[in-house]
């Protein structure tokens, strides 16, 4: 499922681990041994996430710019 909704995935020392979060998607989180698997993994969740809203039929939020996400 096509999107442009933003996915941070940053290195946590006290997780060992890169953690994903979605600015537009606050409540979801996922994480993955290397940056690649943390990506896949973020993808695969704002997928499902779509998927969710979509059968619910809820309205998906509108993706933020660049600047909303690095502030």
């Amino acid at each position: 499922m096509a999107s442009h909704y933003s996915m941070v995935i940053q290195w946590s020392e006290g997780d060992g681990a890169y953690v994903v979060s979605f600015p537009e998607f606050p409540s979801a989180h996922t994480h993955g041994d290397s940056y690649e698997e943390a990506a896949r993994r973020g993808r695969e969740v704002l997928d499902l996430i779509q998927e969710c809203y979509l059968e619910a039929r809820r309205l998906l939020p509108e993706p933020v710019g660049f600047e909303l996400v690095m502030a």
